[in-house]
């Protein structure tokens, strides 16, 4: 798997959103979702005077990308760790603010294209989904060893799967016979266990549970419900934030965080609002922008991502 086969979502886009607070010497842009680095690379190349630290937990897509920002030198600083960490890895490298932070959610091009990694459902491979496979619990053993209630929930919350309780139940009469190892088997099991009116839309009908596995497995959520607020608070003045979502459990987290800084919270009648009250983000998207049609058609990854932006306009008053 070669870094150059990676086609980064929406990327113009991306660059122009952040683009005004990145050209004055000395900025520093994150990239908490390195992947294969396509962001990363433009973003050094776009920017000359900027300096991008990059996160990621994937240690194989950490090396791929130091071979493709090596030309960079020392402007690109590439560190091991998940984007909910932002704060303290800012704080290692003692960087107080930094002006421009990216984020691209979700399973990185990389993840899906290597088979033994079991992210996709179209192809069997070992149930992992592990996006740093030095640490955590497998899908496998998630599907092994958790309580049916427990399954249920995951599927209905994360891959709002409406099917969830059948599904499961057929999982867990299927355990008891033989432990699940491998993709092909639980891809199987879900097409056996749907109605036939489940089968007919939205897809593959495994691509829920298959979601609602991945999430689980690398905490997902509750890594972005930390994220998103401690990336806005590191921005400085002027700074701006760009997240691309690809479904609308991430997009909602997204948009919350979004809406909370860009709101006046002063209480109703006061004649003159007081600057704690005051918005703290001005929102640089008018909701989510999509991927245009061309680009759906040149990368059919790009199809459910979903844009937002921001640009930090006040500092927190206590």
């Amino acid at each position: 798997m070669t870094a150059t086969r990676h086609v980064p979502v929406m990327l113009d886009r991306c660059l122009r959103l952040l683009a005004p607070a990145l050209e004055e010497p000395g900025a520093v842009v994150v990239d908490c979702t390195l992947g294969l680095g396509g962001h990363s690379e433009a973003l050094l190349s776009t920017f000359p005077a900027a300096r991008l630290v990059a996160l990621d937990r994937d240690k194989e897509a950490l090396r791929l990308s130091g071979e493709r920002l090596a030309p960079y030198g020392d402007r690109a600083t590439l560190v091991h760790a998940v984007y909910d960490e932002l704060p303290d890895v800012l704080d290692r490298l003692s960087i107080p603010r930094v002006q421009g932070v990216l984020f691209d959610l979700g399973v990185s091009s990389m993840q899906l294209d290597e088979a033994q990694r079991g992210f996709a459902y179209a192809q069997d491979a070992p149930l992992d989904m592990r996006m740093d496979q030095s640490a955590g619990m497998s899908a496998a053993e998630v599907l092994n060893t958790y309580p049916p209630g427990e399954l249920v929930r995951i599927l209905r919350a994360y891959g709002e799967e409406k099917q969830a309780k059948r599904i499961v139940s057929a999982i867990v009469r299927e355990r008891a016979v033989e432990p699940f190892t491998n993709s092909a088997r639980l891809v199987e099991l879900i097409r056996d266990a749907l109605p036939q009116a489940a089968k007919r839309t939205g897809g593959n009908p495994a691509k829920r549970t298959f979601q609602a596995l991945r999430i689980e497995v690398n905490g997902e959520l509750s890594s972005v419900e930390a994220a998103i607020p401690a990336a806005v608070a590191s921005l400085a003045v002027g700074g701006r934030i760009a997240v691309l979502a690809y479904h609308s459990l991430e997009d909602r987290l997204v948009k919350q965080v979004f809406a909370a800084g860009a709101a006046n919270t002063a209480p109703p009648g006061l004649p003159v609002v007081p600057e704690r009250y005051q918005p703290r983000l001005k929102l640089l998207t008018r909701g989510a922008e999509l991927p245009t049609e061309d680009e759906v058609a040149e990368n059919r990854r790009a199809a459910p991502a979903r844009l937002r932006g921001a640009e930090r306009i006040r500092e927190d008053v206590r």
